[in-house]
């Protein structure tokens, strides 16, 4: 149920923030919040991270669908994981449905994150970057773990 409800508040920051800056702001409109560091920059990204393979909607909708398929396939392995792995695994899961979400309603994935000196992202990205970071820690920790009891 941990992994669910994390995934969950994932999905619904992600979603609730995304629905502010669709309403609140026309698409390519930014708004300063410290200047020349960071603003709030309303754009589609028909891409995945960085914009890279852009146009390729169906493509990112398949992958995010298997991922998670292979997600839930493995659920009893993963609850059986150290926590470092279950809350990397539940932050990549709901990033991963939030964007999939813009994908399959809007075509685009709504990003706002505005750092200037990097691509504009959202809630879901982040929680994507950090699941992976914390998977692979988990996966580091634990051959290091059995390295040392060979």
């Amino acid at each position: 149920m941990y992994l669910v409800t994390i995934a969950l508040l994932v999905i619904i920051v992600d979603q609730m923030t995304k629905h502010f800056v669709a309403a609140h702001f026309c698409v390519g409109e930014s708004i300063p919040v410290i200047s020349d560091f960071f603003h709030w920059t309303y754009i589609l990204n028909s891409g995945a991270a960085f914009g890279i393979f852009e146009g390729r909607r169906w493509l990112f909708i398949i992958i995010a669908v298997v991922v998670i398929s292979v997600m839930l396939l493995f659920y009893r392995d993963i609850r059986a994981g150290d926590k470092t792995l279950q809350l990397g695994v539940a932050l990549f899961a709901g990033g991963a449905i939030g964007n999939l979400i813009d994908r399959m309603v809007i075509g685009l994935v709504i990003d706002f994150f505005d750092f200037r000196i990097w691509p504009v992202f959202n809630v879901a990205d982040i929680a994507i970057c950090i699941g992976i970071g914390l998977i692979i820690w988990s996966i580091i920790k634990t051959e290091y773990a059995v390295g040392r009891n060979a």
